[in-house]
């Protein structure tokens, strides 16, 4: 029913034990664990387990890409694998769904401290960014734990849940972007087409955000690049998804 993607990093025992936990989840059909650097892992011996071993790196959205093109199921997540799952999110993620209008969905993002997580966001502007800088406002939606489903502008790449058929129209990440900003992207994409992007509060996810883009000049490089090929591609053109008329869900602020 549903086929995820990994990509790991050299996550070592954190991508296996995130593997271990998605393979007792029964909607859980097929896992595409991509290894971008060369690690040993002792991985569980399962059919729904296939391991792909890179020559060289590759992006973000080429590796999710490529583990699509593999998988033949109606739903498609790429996953980061320092993502925890302390409960299946995916019963619930199913549910809204059939029930609403969203072709792409995600649950609520918490730090390892129980913090909610700035994943549903504003689409980025050069004014955001400033206020970001400046004033520490990252742009996003206000969720609150165990709150309806709402649609946002766009949810962070550490956890997507698609409806294969978007996912197949959008034609995947655009691979242009190496690191960073493939995720509002491809929202933008999926709101353009149709299909509406939300967050279901009422299931949470771990996440424990490395920030390498603080802290590691060749992730800044990326992040800045990125940031400017969106802005030359989308700026002036963003969709209003309080005017969409989609059906399902609120628009939360």
């Amino acid at each position: 029913m549903i086929a995820v993607s990994i990509v790991s990093h050299g996550h070592g025992t954190m991508v296996v034990e995130l593997a271990k936990r998605l393979l007792a989840f029964p909607e859980i059909s097929r896992i595409i664990l991509t290894l971008n650097v060369p690690e040993r892992l002792a991985l569980p011996e399962h059919t729904a387990l296939e391991c792909i071993e890179n020559a060289r790196p590759r992006g973000f959205g080429a590796n999710h890409n490529a583990a699509f093109e593999r998988c033949s199921e109606a739903f498609f997540c790429p996953l980061n694998p320092d993502i925890e799952l302390p409960e299946n999110p995916f019963p619930e993620l199913l549910e809204a769904m059939r029930s609403g209008s969203a072709g792409v969905l995600a649950p609520l993002v918490r730090s390892p401290a129980g913090a909610i997580e700035d994943s549903a966001r504003y689409f980025p502007t050069p004014w955001r960014i400033a206020r970001k800088v400046l004033l520490g406002d990252r742009g996003c939606h206000h969720l609150g734990a165990g709150a309806s489903p709402c649609f946002v502008e766009w949810v962070a790449g550490m956890f997507m849940l698609f409806e294969r058929r978007v996912f197949s129209e959008l034609k995947g990440f655009d691979e242009r972007y190496f690191l960073y900003y493939e995720d509002a992207d491809i929202c933008l994409r999926s709101w353009k087409n149709g299909s509406a992007v939300a967050v279901v509060p009422a299931v949470s996810v771990i996440h424990d955000a490395r920030r390498d883009s603080h802290r590691k000049l060749r992730h800044l490089f990326w992040h800045l690049s990125s940031m400017m090929r969106f802005f030359a591609v989308h700026y002036g053109r963003f969709p209003n998804i309080q005017r969409i008329g989609k059906a399902g869900f609120a628009v939360r602020d």
